[in-house]
């Protein structure tokens, strides 16, 4: 059983962390909840308010976090913060060191980018978050107009939002297999996906 683990804060964008959530936890389902599981976690499992006030508790906390196998860093306004918090970007460091694989959705490319794993790499992001990552990431090469995309052996960056559906099938495809990944796609009615099948 392999675990994904998906990082949640204040103003995190819902969507950047619901659509993989979908993805994987349906993958999940559809394997008869043997491969893999998804959980949530943040700096505690309090309540968190996402973007435009959604209120979300985190399955873990720090305190008492499990050994997750791949990691999900979603975006949203609350990125701000999180790369203003050194111990909190400590912490993120060394779950993503002990990762399989490690996507970010949307402008939660700035944490990665904090960190240092995006120096001289590709990348993408929101399109309105480009210009803030040339100060957090100078060396990092922007690509901007793709949907996702592969910037070493173990970090992935999508664009934004919607994008992180993408991404998360495309990773489904590539930890677990094409099988999968389309029979995930399909219970999802995510036509993207499909029609490139």
């Amino acid at each position: 059983m392999r675990h994904v683990g998906i990082f949640l804060f204040d103003e995190v964008e819902v969507l950047d962390f619901a659509g993989p959530f979908e993805v994987f936890s349906v993958a999940s389902q559809m394997s008869n909840y043997t491969q893999l599981k998804v959980s949530t976690f943040g700096a505690s499992d309090s309540l968190i308010r996402t973007k435009n006030g959604l209120q979300v508790k985190p399955d873990f906390g720090f305190d008492n976090l499990p050994e997750f196998n791949y990691l999900v860093i979603p975006g949203g306004d609350g990125t701000k913060k999180v790369i203003q918090n050194p111990a909190l970007l400590s912490f993120i460091k060394q779950i993503i060191l002990n990762s399989k694989w490690t996507m970010s959705v949307c402008s939660g490319s700035r944490i990665l980018g904090m960190i240092g794993f995006l120096n001289e790499k590709h990348y993408c992001t929101h399109h309105l978050v480009f210009n803030s990552m040339q100060g957090i990431v100078p060396s990092g090469i922007a690509r901007p107009g793709l949907r996702f995309v592969q910037s070493d052996d173990t970090i992935w960056t999508a664009a934004g939002i919607s994008a992180g559906i993408d991404l998360a099938l495309h990773l489904l495809e590539k930890t677990f297999g094409e099988k999968l990944a389309i029979e995930t796609a399909n219970y999802m009615e995510y036509l993207p996906y499909l029609e490139s099948k």
